[in-house]
Parts: C-alpha cells; sequence; structure tokens
C-alpha cells in the first residue's frame, strides 16, 4: 500500500483502534487497580496509559509536527529505560483522570498533525505514515502489555470475551509438514510500517525441515508433565533447570493440580485446561526442554519464517502465510477478540501455502534463535527499539498471539524476550531435520 491517502486513512483506522482498545482495558478496573503493582513484572496500568501518549506526543507532536512539548517535565518519568518496572510505582505518575485528559489533548492534536501532514516528499518519519503506524503499533503492543497485567491480577474477572468459534480440529492433519530446502527470501523492504529489526530484506538458505502442522497442544505438554519432564535434568538447558529448581516450577504459568486434573487461571476465571488448545505461558526454557524430549528442537527463527511465508510454487514470500491480504477473521485469532487460543487446527483459511495452521496469532511461537540485525541493518528511528536488545539474551518469538493486534503482527514481524519470561502469552511449536 503506497497510496498516501489510503495510509492516512489506515493511520487514522490504526490509531482509533488502538484508543478504543486502551479505553477497555483502563476503565473495566477502578482508579485502585490502575495505580497498583499487580506483578513486580510489570508497571501499573496507569503508568502505561501515560506512557503511550507521551511517546505519541514526543514523535508526533514534537518530531513530525516540530511543535513545542506538551509535558516536557514527565518525560524522564515515562522513560521505559531510564526506570525499570519495579520501580515505577515509587515515580510521581500521573492520577488516571489527568493520565486520561493528557492522552485525550494529544490524541486530538495528533489527529490534527495526521489530516495536514503530507505522507510523500523525503521525510524518512511521514513517508508512507511511518511514524503515525508506528505510534499505533507501540500503543497495541502496550495494550498487550496491559492484558498480560490483567492476567496477573488478582480478583473477580475484568474482562470478557467470546471463546473462539470451534475449529475443524487436527483429525486428518499430518503431525507435521516437510519444508523444502533452498533459498527464499527473509525480511522485507516494502512492507511501509515494518520496524527497523524486519528490515532489510535478504536472501536465506535452509536445508529441508520438517516443523510441526500446528502449536504443542495442552494435552501433548501434560505428557511431558506426566513423564516427568520437570524432574529430568536430561531434557534442560543448564540455566533452564537452575530455574525451575530455584523457583519450584512443575508446569506452565498459572496452572494448578486440584481433584486429579489440571485447573488454570485465566484473566480471573479458574477453569480445566482444555487439552485441545496450544499451550500458553510457557518459558524458552520450557519449550525447548519439551522439544528436546519428544526428540525434536525448537525452529530458527528462519526455518518458522519460511514455513511461514515462502510459497514453493511462486518462490515469492508472502506478506502472511494465507497471502498478501490483511488479516481477515478467519485467517488467524488477532486483536483480543477471544482471551485464549483457539483449538489446534483452528482457521484452515490462514494456513501456509503447504499447509502449516495457526502461524499467525493464538500464541506467540518461541524459535532457537538468539535476536540478532540482519544483514544491512540500519536503527531507525532511534537505537533504543531493537539495536539495545540485540545479542544471546534475548530469544525470538514469531507470529503473534490472541492478545496481538493486526497493526503489530505481520509475517515479517519479530518479537523478543528473556528465556526465563512466562508472563507472556508464549507457546511453542517444534522442528526436526529431514
Amino acid at each position: 500500500m503506497t497510496d498516501p491517502e489510503k495510509l492516512r486513512r489506515r493511520a487514522l483506522d490504526a490509531l482509533t483502534t488502538a484508543r478504543a482498545r486502551t479505553a477497555l482495558l483502563t476503565s473495566c478496573v477502578d482508579d485502585g487497580e490502575l495505580t497498583a503493582q499487580h506483578s513486580p513484572l510489570m508497571s501499573p496500568l496507569v503508568w502505561d496509559l501515560a506512557h503511550i501518549s507521551n511517546q505519541e506526543e514526543q514523535w508526533l507532536w514534537r518530531a513530525v509536527a516540530g511543535r513545542e512539548a506538551l509535558r516536557p517535565e514527565i518525560d524522564s518519568i515515562y522513560d521505559a529505560f531510564e526506570h525499570p518496572r519495579a520501580t515505577r510505582p515509587t515515580l510521581p505518575l500521573l492520577a488516571p483522570a489527568e493520565a486520561r485528559a493528557y492522552a485525550s489533548d494529544v490524541r486530538d492534536r495528533v489527529l490534527d498533525v495526521l489530516e495536514r501532514t503530507p505522507l510523500e516528499g523525503g521525510r524518512p518519519l511521514v513517508d508512507a505514515a511511518f511514524a503515525f503506524g508506528m505510534i499505533a503499533q507501540h500503543e497495541q503492543q502496550h495494550d498487550e502489555t496491559m492484558l498480560i497485567t490483567h492476567q496477573l491480577r488478582r480478583g473477580p474477572a475484568a474482562l470478557d470475551a467470546p471463546a473462539p468459534p470451534p475449529g475443524p480440529g487436527t483429525a486428518g492433519l499430518p503431525a507435521e509438514v516437510r519444508v523444502p530446502g533452498g533459498p527464499f527470501t527473509m525480511g522485507t523492504s516494502a512492507e511501509p510500517w515494518a520496524l527497523d529489526n524486519e528490515r532489510p530484506a535478504h536472501a536465506r538458505v535452509v536445508p529441508d525441515f520438517f516443523i510441526d502442522t500446528v502449536p504443542v497442544t495442552n494435552g501433548a505438554y501434560m505428557a511431558f508433565i506426566a513423564d516427568g519432564g520437570y524432574r529430568d535434568e536430561r531434557w534442560w538447558a543448564p540455566e533452564g533447570w537452575a530455574q525451575i529448581r530455584e523457583h519450584g516450577i512443575g508446569a506452565p504459568l498459572f496452572w494448578r493440580r486440584e481433584g486429579g486434573q489440571w485447573l488454570r487461571r485465566r484473566f480471573g476465571v479458574v477453569e480445566p485446561v482444555p487439552e485441545d488448545e496450544p499451550v500458553l505461558h510457557v518459558s524458552w526454557y520450557e519449550a525447548d526442554a519439551y522439544a528436546r524430549w519428544a526428540g525434536r528442537r525448537l525452529p530458527t527463527e528462519e526455518e518458522w519464517e519460511k514455513a511461514a511465508r515462502h510459497d514453493p510454487v511462486s518462490g515469492r514470500s508472502r506478506r502472511y502465510p494465507w497471502g498478501d491480504e490483511d488479516p481477515a477473521p478467519d485467517h488467524a485469532n488477532l486483536g483480543q477478540r477471544h482471551l485464549r487460543p483457539a483449538a489446534a487446527g483452528s482457521y484452515p483459511a490462514g494456513q501456509s501455502p503447504l499447509g502449516v495452521r495457526q502461524l499467525i496469532g493464538d500464541v506467540w511461537e518461541w524459535t532457537s534463535s538468539d535476536f540478532l540485525p540482519y544483514p544491512g541493518f540500519v536503527a531507525f528511528p532511534y537505537k533504543e527499539y531493537s539495536e539495545v536488545f540485540f545479542g544471546p539474551g534475548h530469544k525470538v518469538l514469531r507470529g503473534g498471539s490472541f492478545a496481538v493486534d493486526p497493526v503489530a503482527c505481520r509475517g515479517t514481524f519479530r518479537n523478543w524476550d528473556l528465556p526465563v519470561r512466562r508472563q507472556i502469552f508464549s507457546g511453542f511449536r517444534t522442528a526436526r531435520d529431514a
């Protein structure tokens, strides 16, 4: 999409959709819940609310429009790199009413900027409405973060959503799909709102490999637990073994064994763990251990992307597994339409050319790869988005979860996190050499 006016309308829709979701996530609980820190792993919800607007002010009001700062005195408070999440409750945060007023003021100004700004002409920040798309993605990423906070909070349910529609299941599906080796195009140079770590497009070569048709399910993971997977050091990376021993981990986060069955807490509701859903809230170490136990491995990042994007008939890489068109509801479980993954085997309309399902949506999928720059990487528009995280400390996740909005999810999108993280909406699928 390169037409400036279409991109302007797309930007308006993306910003509006993100703000409606932010409003939902911050209006469903009272002010005490907004200002509380529900876990030291996460910020108070009110911090996220004001941070979203501060970033919007800095990039769209100041950088794009060239206007004077509205609240320069709060820049430091909402600098994510200056203050770790665990310390943010000690800061002089804007109160909920003040944060909402600030957000409304900034948004009103920004919509006027969007209407008046030329979206072509050689300014990289605004060509193709990039900065507006970046800010919409940033808000949606924080909306997912706030949804994680909602999952961590105690107390009665504050959010509700219908269950995903029943899927066709996995009957008749092969357990795995063979992906032919050879070159393919990884990354993108053409997606107008792709972020710096997705760029540039470049050739990669991978050998033949097999990858699971669907993500690993709760039922399959239960077999790993039942077989003593958490008690057998053979399956674990040394750091992962140390983690589960130190913290007494014996199941995915939010699971507990009661009355002879596995239960989970999901957004304030305790329910039996559905065996046909993709497993959720597992760390990289848990995913890696399961794969070893199963005689398999996690896919590399390039294997995952080839399985998701490469069309062996045309030889080209698609934007999404199903093609180049934006996600539709029958393609993938995205956008917080449902507060859970769909059953394994769902969304056949969204499968890849080779028949791999649910590569987009449902759960973020851990890969074996460290988060590293692509050849020719250039930081834009600031190093702190990607560059400072490159290295062996962070593992790449792909595909997006049910909590990801389509604006922040595509076949080239790269997420990353520490391998110990379990509160995120993370699952995995396995692979093996051909």
